[in-house]
C-alpha cells in the first residue's frame, strides 16, 4: 500500500519535496529576514528622525543594524561543519536562530529610541548576529537544494520575500503607528510574524541526510583544529583558487549600482520633506509592489538571456533615477539637510514631492531587477561543498557595502548636500561594471557532494 503524501498543514509535510514548495519555502524564509529590517531601518529610523535625532546618529544606528551581516561569513564554517541529520543539517540552525531573533526583539521593547539609542543599537547588533546566522543556513540550504535551472527564479523570489517582509515590518508598522498603535505593541506583531513562518515553514523543511550511517561524533580539541584546518584549505581554494572566484570577491566588495535611494538617507529625506508616517508607509508599500516582482523578473531574465549581460544593464540603469533626483533637488534649491527643530523650516514644492515619489518608484524597478540577478550569479560560482562559507562571504560583502555606504552617505550629505552626494553615489556604483564581465560560470560539483569530514554527526 502506497502512503499518501501528508497534507500541507501536517508536521510531516515536506515543503522541499516539490519545485513549488521549494520556491515558496525560500520566499517565506527570506520574509523573516526582511520583517526586522523594515521595522528597524524604516519604522524606527523614521521615528528617530521625527523626534529630532540627527542624520549622522540615525546613520550610526542603521550601520550598527547592518554590520553583523557584513561578518556573517564567520559563521559559515560552523554551519557547514556542525550539523544534525536527525534534526536537519540546515533546519536546526534556522529554527534556533529564528527563536533567538524573537527573544532579542522582545528584550528591545523597553528601550527608548531617542534617549537609549546606544543600548538599543547594541541589542540590535545581537539580534542581527542571529538573523545573519539564519541567513547563512538558508543560503546554504538553497545552494544544496535548488536545481540549477530554478536558481534565477528562486533568488528573485527570495529577494522578493525579503522586500515583502521589509514592507510588513516598515510600511505596515508605520500604517499602524499612524492609526494610533504604540511602537512597543508592534514589536510583538513583528515577533508573531516570524513565529508563523517558523511553525508553517521551518518545521517542515525535510532535508536529505548526507550520510544515513553517521554516528555521533565527539571530537577532541586537536580533531576540531584538524577539521577546521582542512575546511579552511578548501575554502581558500574556493575563494582564491580561480580567477572567477577572486573576481566575484572583488565585485561583492563594490557597490553594485547606485545605493542612496534604498538606504537610510532617503528615510531621513522623507521626514525632512514633511511627509507623515502614513504617506511614508504608502511610498514604502509602492516600492515593495514594484521591487518584489522586479526581483522575480530579473531572476527570470537572467536565466533566459544570461546573468552577466542582464546584471550590467540593470546596474547601469540604477544611475538614471539617482541622477534625476540629484538634478531635481538642485533645481528646487533643496541642497542641505534641514534640522527638524529649525524655526521657519522650508516647505518643499508639490513638484519636488511628486518628483521624489516618481523617481523612487523607477529606482525600485531597476534595483529589483539587479538584486534578482546578482545573487544567482554569485550562487553560480560557488563550490557546493563549502557553500555556506563561500556564498555567505559574497553576501556578507554585499552587506558590508550597505554598511559603509550608509555611513559615508549620512556623513557626507551633512557637508556637501544631497545633489553632490547622489552623484558621488552613482560614480562609485558604476565601478563594478569593469569586473562583472569576468564572472564566468564555473563547473560546480552537484548538490549531493558531501560536506568536509570531521564534525558531522547525528545529534
Amino acid at each position: 500500500m502506497i502512503d499518501k503524501p501528508a497534507p500541507w498543514w501536517h508536521p510531516k509535510f515536506n515543503i522541499l519535496g516539490t519545485r513549488c514548495g521549494r520556491l515558496t519555502a525560500f520566499f517565506l524564509l527570506y520574509l523573516t529576514e526582511g520583517i526586522p529590517n523594515g521595522f528597524a531601518l524604516l519604522a524606527i529610523v523614521t521615528q528617530m528622525r521625527r523626534q529630532g535625532v540627527s542624520i549622522s546618529d540615525t546613520g550610526g544606528f542603521a550601520t550598527a543594524f547592518v554590520l553583523p551581516w557584513a561578518f556573517k561569513w564567520v559563521m559559515g564554517p560552523f554551519v557547514d561543519l556542525f550539523y544534525s541529520d536527525r534534526w536537519g543539517r540546515r533546519r536546526l540552525w534556522i529554527l534556533v536562530m529564528q527563536v533567538m531573533m524573537c527573544v532579542t526583539l522582545l528584550a528591545a521593547v523597553p528601550f527608548d529610541i531617542v534617549t537609549q539609542i546606544k543600548w538599543l543599537s547594541a541589542l540590535i547588533i545581537i539580534h542581527n548576529v542571529f538573523a545573519a546566522t539564519q541567513d547563512v543556513a538558508i543560503d546554504a540550504l538553497a545552494c544544496g537544494t535548488l536545481e540549477e535551472h530554478e536558481r534565477g527564479l528562486a533568488n528573485g523570489l527570495m529577494f522578493a520575500g525579503s522586500y515583502c517582509g521589509a514592507a510588513l515590518g516598515g510600511s505596515g508598522v508605520l500604517f499602524l503607528l499612524g492609526a494610533g498603535m504604540s511602537l512597543s505593541f508592534l514589536y510583538f506583531a513583528v515577533i508573531g510574524c516570524i513565529l508563523l513562518v517558523t511553525f508553517f515553514v521551518t518545521l517542515r523543511l525535510q532535508e536529505k541526510p548526507c550520510n544515513d550511517t553517521l554516528e555521533l561524533v565527539k571530537p577532541k580539541l586537536h580533531e576540531l583544529a584538524k577539521a577546521f584546518k582542512t575546511y579552511g584549505k578548501e575554502a581558500l581554494v574556493a575563494f582564491f583558487g580561480s580567477r572567477v572566484a577572486l573576481v566575484g570577491l572583488i565585485v561583492a566588495m563594490l557597490p553594485m549600482g547606485a545605493y542612496a535611494l534604498s538606504l537610510v538617507l532617503c528615510s531621513n529625506l522623507s521626514v525632512e520633506l514633511g511627509m507623515n508616517d502614513t504617506l511614508i508607509a504608502k511610498i514604502g508599500l509602492l516600492g515593495t509592489v514594484i521591487v518584489a516582482p522586479s526581483c522575480v523578473l530579473g531572476g527570470y531574465l537572467s536565466d533566459k538571456f544570461g546573468r552577466r549581460k542582464m546584471l550590467m544593464i540593470f546596474v547601469a540603469a540604477t544611475a538614471i533615477p539617482t541622477l534625476m533626483l540629484a538634478w531635481g533637488m538642485y533645481q528646487q534649491g533643496w541642497i542641505m539637510p534641514v534640522a527638524m527643530d529649525m524655526p521657519d523650516r522650508p516647505v518643499p514644492s508639490q513638484f519636488l514631492l511628486h518628483f521624489y515619489i516618481g523617481v523612487g518608484a523607477l529606482y525600485s524597478l531597476f534595483t529589483g531587477l539587479a538584486y534578482g540577478t546578482q545573487t544567482a550569479l554569485f550562487m553560480d560560482i560557488c563550490h557546493s561543498a563549502v557553500a555556506a562559507t563561500q556564498f555567505t562571504a559574497y553576501m556578507a560583502m554585499l552587506n558590508l557595502v550597505t554598511a559603509y555606504s550608509t555611513k559615508w552617505q549620512c556623513a557626507v550629505v551633512e557637508k556637501i548636500g544631497y545633489p553632490k552626494t547622489l552623484m558621488l553615489d552613482v560614480a562609485l556604483g558604476m565601478v563594478c561594471l569593469i569586473f562583472i564581465p569576468f564572472m564566468k560560470k564555473q563547473n560546480l560539483n552537484t548538490a549531493q557532494d558531501p560536506p568536509p569530514e570531521g564534525l558531522a554527526g547525528s545529534m
